[in-house]
């Protein structure tokens, strides 16, 4: 041990073994030798000082038996290697905290955060759980409002260092993420294309039954004219129209039916293609294992959305210095988790039944206005600085989504 080292208290030993050794840390390593055995010598003295607090708030230090009772909180250095920090609890001051052993000046360890009263039963650990819910629902119920109506002052306020009030972005995000396609899987999204695709595939096979029939029914006409020996020029013309008429709808539509009810287009990929044609090729035979990877694609990656948004934002900025990155990313977040819960909200009003416009209605409003109030509030713009913005910010964001869905396409066609 270097007698260089500064320390808050104690006079340094001149005398004996130990020479340049403070004699508090002698003292100290001597009521450890006599009460758990441990060499002179092998304390280090950050160690020293943390359990020297501990010592004077909880018992005179000349008393060996209350070193005992702290010994196995203390990590020493030497050939005997460490002994393991205890497991009991900590009580407020007095003690060290079991996460970093730091000398606790309250319920909270300064140095980690730790709290410094730890249970080891199974209540505990429920209790840690309803804890952590509760904590998060109290935040929620702070933030969910704020980013509903005022989003800008959201923003502000956590880039300016208001954050333990407020659910942070990223965790709102995933939070809202997950959800939607919970909500999504469970009841549909907030446009039932399915069923859409479905009446359009009807409508398409009725009209092509009533050509079909059509058609019949001229082919019969044709015959009994025949028979009649009557002209059959004018019949024939409309034969003519009607089969060019199924043609054009087999060449313009030529789609394959999926178990869903919706189509995949006819892609004839060129052998030139490679890889890629391979790959539309798989995509062609199975197009609903495609549908399936998009989906499963879109929930691992939804997080990618944030890295392509946040170059945009920082475009609208690019000559405002005082902005950076980070204010920009948690403007980016807050906004996408609001989205994914307006998609979440349109998802419910449709699936308990008061219809489709109010939910596309939502849909298409909401989103331009929820992005002029928090670009007005988080960046304190004018509202004419605010509305042209807000402009270019739509654009951006339709960019961002086009090459997000383009990823995924990819990542569900090669894959």
């Amino acid at each position: 041990m270097a007698a260089t080292r500064h320390f808050r208290a104690g006079a340094i030993s001149t005398t004996g073994p130990a020479r340049g050794i403070p004699a508090r840390i002698l003292a100290v390593e001597r009521m450890l030798k006599d009460s758990v055995g441990i060499a002179v010598g092998d304390v280090h003295p950050m160690i020293v000082d943390r359990f020297e607090v501990s010592l004077r708030q909880a018992c005179p230090i000349d008393k060996p038996h209350a070193a005992s009772r702290r010994a196995d909180q203390v990590y020493t250095r030497g050939s005997s290697g460490a002994l393991e920090p205890g497991a009991g609890e900590g009580h407020g001051t007095g003690a060290t905290c079991l996460n970093c052993g730091t000398a606790l000046a309250g319920p909270y360890c300064h140095s980690c955060g730790q709290q410094g009263h730890v249970h080891r039963t199974l209540t505990a650990f429920w209790h840690d759980l309803a804890h952590g819910a509760l904590h998060f629902e109290g935040k929620i119920w702070h933030t969910l409002p704020l980013l509903a109506w005022r989003p800008g002052e959201l923003t502000r306020r956590y880039v300016e260092g208001e954050r333990a009030r407020f659910v942070s972005p990223i965790a709102l995000f995933l939070f809202s993420i997950f959800l939607m396609f919970a909500v999504i899987h469970a009841v549909g999204g907030p446009v039932d294309g399915t069923s859409e695709a479905r009446r359009a595939a009807q409508a398409d096979t009725a009209e092509r039954e009533e050509l079909t029939a059509k058609l019949a029914r001229l082919h019969t006409g044709r015959a009994d004219a025949l028979r009649k020996k009557q002209r059959v020029a004018k019949i024939e013309e409309e034969i003519k129209a009607v089969r060019q008429e199924i043609a054009i709808r087999n060449a313009v539509e030529g789609k394959t039916t999926t178990a869903d009810g919706g189509s995949f287009v006819d892609i004839d990929p060129d052998p030139s293609w490679g890889w890629l044609g391979e790959a539309i090729g798989k995509a062609k035979e199975n197009p609903s294992l495609l549908f399936y990877k998009l989906q499963t694609n879109a929930y691992k990656f939804s997080w990618a959305l944030i890295p392509i948004s946040v170059p945009f934002v920082w475009l609208l900025f690019l000559w405002r210095r005082q902005y950076r990155v980070y204010d920009h990313t948690v403007f980016v977040t807050y906004s996408l988790s609001f989205m994914t819960l307006l998609v979440v909200t349109a998802s419910l009003v449709r699936a308990i039944g008061l219809g489709e416009g109010w939910s596309v209605s939502a849909l298409i409003f909401l989103p331009p206005l929820h992005m002029y109030r928090q670009l007005r509030g988080a960046y304190a713009l004018s509202r004419l600085s605010a509305v042209w913005r807000t402009v270019f910010l739509i654009v951006f964001a339709l960019t961002a989504a086009t090459l997000f869905f383009v990823g995924l396409l990819a990542l569900g066609v090669i894959a």
